[in-house]
């Protein structure tokens, strides 16, 4: 990440970044435009744009009907002719419906028209669990997303990487979702609004270890710190990496830090079966078999659908004690 030049950084809400991100967009873009349920005068139902629609007008941001593959289908064809659009997906749930649109036209555009085309958009959405939140309202897409060819997926797990990435996903000439998190929300963390665009790609280290490599991304990041913390005051130095762009996949990353600690756990908050840590353990395995202590764990969500009440969704969501326990067992193989 390039440092502003004389300017500190600013804390900010991981919606608030987003928020900045899209008025950088605004500002800067002539060509780009938002839309989707709610964004123009309401703001946004988790207020993502709010304050835009009274600064730039109903030309740059505007609301659509409830029709994902409407708003997906004028999102493709206003990339083909120009423009630089921003779909507000509310629920990534929400976008299934629209799948024909996103995997079939959007990520095939460069592809079927022998690189004659392309489709600069952006499409934002958020997913994962919150208190009350019922199974529709809860998926984790992000293995869908990244299954798909021609698509570019980010996860952001922080405030800084929400408005970095974003702009990122922005400037690119290639389709991009940007999955965020909305138990992320309200945390807070330092932006720095004036830096340099980042390149897309790249993973994280968070946290320097020796012992083992703990890898995540979007909302079990802090899950991951947390654990690292505990197991910490227990001897144990875990390393943690933050994957932040799930395709492209940053693979070198996280193979030289299971390569120096010799052992691993990824965890998501998405289900366990044909997640996208199964990729990421299978990448590692086949490069690192031969000096891996012991098999690289998962801790993920188990094969039911989200329950809307806490109390039960604490018992599905990956937690500290979970991810402790897995180190633990990689640890004692």
């Amino acid at each position: 990440m390039s440092e502003p030049s004389g300017s500190p950084a600013t804390s900010l809400r991981y919606i608030q970044a987003v928020q900045a991100a899209l008025r950088w967009a605004l500002e800067s873009r002539d060509d780009t435009v938002i839309f989707g349920e709610d964004v123009a005068k309401p703001g946004g139902v988790f207020g993502a744009t709010k304050g835009l629609y009274e600064t730039f007008g109903d030309k740059r941001i505007f609301d659509t009907p409830i029709s994902e593959t409407a708003m997906l289908g004028m999102a493709l064809g206003t990339a083909m002719t120009g423009g630089r659009p921003i779909v507000e997906i509310m629920y990534a749930d929400f976008m299934f419906v629209a799948m024909d649109q996103l995997v079939n036209q959007i990520a095939n555009t460069r592809y079927v028209s022998e690189g004659r085309w392309t489709a600069p958009l952006v499409v934002r959405t958020q997913q994962g669990y919150s208190p009350g939140a019922c199974a529709q309202h809860s998926h984790s897409i992000e293995a869908y997303l990244a299954h798909t060819p021609g698509l570019r997926v980010a996860a952001p797990s922080t405030a800084g990487d929400a408005y970095q990435m974003l702009r990122t996903a922005i400037i690119v000439d290639d389709p991009v979702v940007v999955v965020e998190a909305r138990m992320l929300y309200p945390t807070r963390g330092d932006v720095l609004l004036d830096s340099e665009v980042e390149e897309m790609g790249g993973a994280r280290i968070l946290k320097a270890g020796r012992d083992v490599t703990i890898v995540s991304w979007s909302s079990a990041v802090p899950t991951c710190l947390a654990a690292a913390d505990q197991l910490a005051r227990e001897g144990v130095d875990a390393e943690v990496v933050d994957m932040r762009w799930l395709n492209p996949l940053d693979h070198s990353t996280v193979s030289e830090s299971i390569a120096k600690t010799r052992r691993g756990v990824v965890v998501h908050e998405a289900n366990l079966t044909a997640g996208l840590g199964a990729e990421v353990v299978a990448r590692a395995t086949e490069s690192l078999f031969g000096v891996l202590q012991a098999p690289i764990l998962r801790v993920a969500a188990p094969d039911v659908p989200m329950p809307a009440a806490p109390s039960l969704q604490a018992a599905v969501v990956p937690n500290v004690d979970r991810v402790v326990s897995a180190v633990h067992a990689t640890l004692g193989y």
